[in-house]
């Protein structure tokens, strides 16, 4: 359904590497400079490259650094602020694989940090190299690649700690063998964590000392914001095929606007406290609720986004908590929305609905 970066994004790491004519670290594909051209855009000979990520170039920066060194990068931040889009769009700059990835959940075990078994012919023929199945990490040492631990502080605390040994002694030792695998130059991990979801198991002081640390930021500014949701909507309309328009500019400020002031307690102004819902309402799922609400007017609409089509998935983004949830949205429409002028009228009346 969705293409991984190295190969939705060829043409522009095609360009990157045949013009590039700076030192490249051991394992890399190309320079750091390039890469960081490749992620924040600029160009290349003619050609454009896109942004990847649209924030703070300095973050970038350093993320990038910390990979060249014998350090692990861990990139924190709220949901929705392109942690996992950064962490894959490196290791396909880096690498040209932003496959070797571990989903870290409840249910992660410290074998599938390390290896596991194939147990039949385990029990056929005992230990052996054809047995073993080697986890991404596994993989990445080998190769001397990058790897990805998606969300690790989902993760038990003493699944965690399994990462403690690998990363400090760049070795993964294998008993029932008699061996041990050193890293290939080049290895080294991205992982990502978030800071308010539930379900979040706290990193050891240990764990931590084994990563440089870059937290993403949400968008200071609303027009970064708008900038980032405008150009993903894009990507994602034309990934879908969706059969409608892009939402207008001014719908698009919209909902970013209504996301910010719930997300923040406070209208832009700053004149006017608000109460937030329970949802997080990050930056990703006002792409999602647009792209939704594109999929709407395709398939049961004329094509062309409308108020009701918005609030339809303004309806499901806040009101996660219907008993607390819906007299937030109720007050926040009643004392910010209505008060917005004509302009914001046919969204008003549109949510008004959906929430009565």
């Amino acid at each position: 359904m969705r293409q991984p970066a190295e190969v939705a994004f060829a043409e522009e790491l095609d360009a990157l590497i045949r013009a590039d004519k700076d030192p490249k670290p051991p394992g890399w594909r190309m320079s750091p400079r390039s890469v960081l051209t490749y992620i924040v855009g600029g160009k290349v000979g003619t050609r454009t490259i896109l942004p990847k990520y649209v924030g703070n170039d300095r973050a970038v920066q350093i993320a990038i650094s910390t990979l060249v060194t014998d350090r692990a990068l861990l990139l924190i931040g709220e949901p929705g602020t392109a942690k996992s889009w950064l962490s894959e769009h490196l290791a396909a700059a880096i690498n040209g694989d932003s496959t070797k990835v571990i989903q870290g959940t409840a249910g992660t075990t410290e074998e599938q940090i390390r290896y596991t078994w194939n147990y039949a012919m385990l029990i056929a023929n005992g230990p052996s190299n054809d047995a073993l199945i080697k986890s991404p990490i596994y993989r990445a040492m080998e190769q001397g690649t990058l790897a990805r631990f998606e969300e690790i502080t989902r993760c038990a605390s003493e699944v965690q700690d399994a990462m403690i040994s690998l990363l400090s002694e760049k070795r993964l030792s294998i008993p029932e063998l008699s061996t041990e695998l050193p890293a290939a130059k080049g290895f080294s991990v991205i992982a990502t964590a978030n800071t308010r979801d539930r379900g979040v198991n706290d990193m050891s002081a240990a764990l931590k000392r084994r990563f440089n640390i870059v937290v993403l930021p949400t968008p200071a500014e609303i027009e970064t914001e708008i900038e980032i949701v405008t150009n993903r909507v894009k990507e994602l309309s034309a990934d879908l095929s969706l059969q409608s328009e892009i939402p207008s500019e001014d719908s698009i400020e919209q909902i970013v606007t209504i996301f910010r002031e719930l997300r923040q307690g406070q209208t832009l102004d700053g004149k006017n406290k608000v109460k937030t819902p329970s949802g997080v309402l990050s930056t990703a799922e006002a792409i999602s609720l647009l792209t939704g609400s594109m999929a709407l007017a395709g398939n049961f609409g004329d094509g062309s986004v409308s108020a009701e089509d918005l609030a339809a998935g303004l309806q499901g983004a806040i009101v996660r908590d219907e008993e607390k949830d819906k007299l937030v949205w109720a007050e926040y429409l009643k004392n910010v929305v209505k008060k917005r002028g004509s302009a914001w009228r046919p969204l008003y009346t549109a949510c008004e609905e959906h929430n009565g």
